[in-house]
């Protein structure tokens, strides 16, 4: 990861234990800093752990007020994360996708789908170019019925979700953020985006249940 150091996924169950581990092995946790959008745990030896905090408001994403409190601290943060939410999930990559409304890890809604869109041509000349266009055309059908599916399934229940969270290939979830239909929702969708293999509904079962779960930087 950038400036060293690692990441790791724990899920809200084990985070204080995983914590707790971490500052035992440095030298003990000196001092616990909480902000609305991010949690950092100060071990003894100068090793940092850092906790980004999920489903905070947009408004507070940003925010500076901090409480520091003197060794490990995150009753709070685990409380935080071990609420009961219903979130919108989107999970793409080009020429597949996986979408869905879930709670507490259940799907309660999906839909899952593919569109061929065919790999890269290293021949030169028209044929190459006549092939290029061929695939962005491959491309455009398929974003558009990945975007077609959230609008089917996600956007009716906007109003009753209390995040939506990504997955999947970045340059295709920003071609999806271009739709208008979609910009309201995806506007809401959580910074960290989820490392997926080619969306199945198998995936978006896994991605489900992680949707809990934190990420944690080790330095």
């Amino acid at each position: 990861m950038p400036g060293g150091g690692r990441a790791v996924e724990v899920e809200p169950e084990r985070l204080v234990g995983f914590l707790q581990r971490f500052a035992d092995t440095h030298g003990g946790a000196q001092r616990c800093t909480s902000g609305p959008a991010e949690v950092r745990v100060d071990a003894g030896d100068g090793s940092v752990a850092t906790v980004a905090v999920p489903f905070v408001p947009v408004d507070l994403r940003d925010g500076t007020s901090t409480v520091v409190r003197h060794g490990l601290d995150v009753e709070e943060l685990v409380a935080h994360l071990v609420a009961p939410r219903t979130v919108g999930l989107v999970l793409v990559r080009l020429g597949g996708y996986s979408v869905g409304v879930v709670r507490d890890g259940a799907v309660l809604a999906a839909k899952t789908g593919s569109r061929p869109v065919h790999g890269r041509n290293s021949a030169g000349g028209q044929s190459q170019q006549r092939f290029a266009r061929r695939r962005e055309g491959q491309a455009r059908v398929a974003l558009q019925a990945a975007a077609d599916a959230v609008a089917r399934v996600v956007l009716p229940r906007a109003a009753e979700l209390d995040g939506v969270v990504l997955g999947g290939d970045r340059a295709a979830l920003r071609a999806l953020a271009g739709d208008r239909r979609l910009a309201a929702l995806l506007d809401r969708a959580e910074p960290r985006v989820l490392e997926v293999g080619e969306p199945r509904r198998a995936v978006l079962d896994d991605a489900a249940r992680r949707v809990r779960n934190v990420e944690v930087q080790l330095r």
